[in-house]
């Protein structure tokens, strides 16, 4: 990656300051926001938003198809970028980018019947109208295990609707979050519809306050852990200001005696280690009954140890995270299985190799605490009516997976679990540009994706004509 300081944007100019301001990091240096810079991209989209509003779909819906445009043609450069930020693996990096496009072009389709409006039925001789409008400025947060496609969707879905946006990107990925947001100012956007802000990470709080305070912004949508979302909504809600909240998830997959073992290990093991198990959907937990639980366990450590290649988490400190929860389960007595044993094949501080723990119970820390890292734990259950019992027990509620060979039962059980999306027979990572994505409990609220994603950031005004 060629060695540079990473700018911020403002009205479709690259800022950047005296060093003091600076994050010098590797692989990325960047540009850190002052409070005054904070303000400044809050106020340039306020400015913007006046216009911008009022734009007609066909030009959003142009705008937002050229950026896919240009994310296609510079494809390769986002891929490297995310890969040497991040430690991607390429598959990963590719999926990003095609995500990534068919988000752009899919809100780009929604923008005509985004602020669709109605005529309800009224009393009298009085007619009832009510219109759909964008809400102003939406401060759109993400982070940095899927940079490409979660900035983007940050983003789109805003536009879409006619709304401003200033997109705060991570200090963890600030080339990849910047190269997206090049991609608005590349297709034409007027400058202050999309404005692009980093900071230090000792400066999260401060900044963020300055923003969420303002006036002008009337909403923020954040993707990233339970407890900084806890801090983000609790500072939103001081300020009168809603929050589109999409956190973590302690995700888990329920396999039954009738379902095909091979291809329940085969999603279960690619749903805890894609992206080196750094995926708000990835599987944490397998319950599994015990009529196929040494079966299951067989056909996983089987997969697991064909590949011994050491994944790669995002610090140091993710590493030591995962050690300690390993730890802990061994010492409450579970069984640990690694895919490689040779721990001198770990070069560095964020290397690690997948891990099962067998013969994990509620007692362990891994039960309850998400682990974003390769590391699975597989659950001894009764039947499914002792898996429901602990299901219910969780605080989460983002993903699940069911394997069995009968959808009316699986269909049965996705009905009384409280997650926002239940995959039968398939793996508990999915993101699909035409479906709802988002949870329940501390997993957050409110929808990214399709029609629901845009239906966020609108607004309802009713206007009553009389005689």
């Amino acid at each position: 990656m060629e060695s540079k300081i990473t700018p911020l944007i403002i009205d479709n100019r690259e800022i950047l300051h005296p060093s003091g301001d600076r994050v010098e990091s590797t692989p990325s240096s960047f540009q850190g926001a002052t409070n005054d810079l904070a303000i400044q991209a809050v106020e340039s989209c306020a400015s913007a938003f006046s216009n911008w509003s009022t734009t007609s779909p066909a030009e959003r819906r142009a705008l937002l198809n050229k950026a896919a445009d240009i994310l296609e043609s510079r494809s390769e450069e986002f891929i490297g970028c995310m890969q040497e930020e991040v430690h991607a693996p390429r598959v990963f990096a590719e999926f990003n980018v095609r995500t990534g496009v068919d988000f752009l072009r899919e809100y780009a389709a929604l923008t005509t019947d985004a602020l669709a409006g109605s005529i309800p039925v009224s009393q009298g001789d009085s007619y009832a109208l009510v219109f759909k409008e964008p809400l102003g400025v939406i401060l759109a947060i993400a982070p940095w295990n899927a940079p490409i496609l979660l900035g983007l969707r940050s983003i789109a879905a805003p536009l879409a609707a006619g709304n401003t946006v200033i997109f705060k990107g991570s200090e963890l990925s600030p080339r990849t979050h910047f190269l997206v947001s090049t991609l608005f100012k590349d297709a034409g956007f007027p400058p202050g519809v999309v404005n692009f802000i980093l900071h230090r990470a000792e400066d999260a709080a401060f900044i963020y306050e300055t923003m969420i305070n303002h006036r002008a912004v009337r909403k923020c949508n954040f993707t990233g852990s339970t407890n900084v979302g806890r801090i983000i909504a609790s500072k939103a809600a001081l300020a009168l200001k809603p929050v589109l909240l999409e956190l973590g998830g302690k995700n888990f997959a329920l396999v039954l005696e009738d379902a095909d073992i091979a291809k329940a290990a085969e999603e279960i093991v690619r749903g805890s280690t894609l992206n080196n198990g750094q995926i708000c959907m990835s599987t944490d937990l397998v319950l599994a009954v015990d009529a196929i639980h040494d079966s299951l366990v067989s056909h996983i450590f089987a997969l697991l140890r064909k590949s011994i290649s050491p994944h790669r988490v995002i610090t140091p400190s993710s590493n030591q995270k995962l050690t300690g929860l390993i730890n802990d389960a061994r010492a409450k007595g579970a069984t640990i299985h690694t895919a490689n044993l040779d721990s001198g094949s770990c070069k560095n501080e964020t290397d690690c190799h997948a891990t099962v723990i067998e013969g994990l119970t509620q007692e362990m820390d891994f039960f309850t605490i998400e682990s974003f890292g390769p590391v699975v734990g597989i659950v001894r259950v009764k039947d499914e009516n002792q898996a429901m019992d602990l299901i219910q027990q969780s605080t989460y509620g983002l993903s699940a997976a069911i394997f069995t060979t009968s959808h009316f039962r699986a269909l049965q059980l996705a009905r009384r679990i409280r997650v926002g999306a239940v995959h039968v027979n398939s793996m508990t990572v999915h993101d699909e540009v035409t479906l709802p994505h988002g949870g329940h409990g501390d997993s957050g609220w409110g929808r990214f994706g399709a029609k629901w994603g845009v239906e966020e950031f609108l607004q309802t005004r009713t206007v009553v004509l009389n005689p």
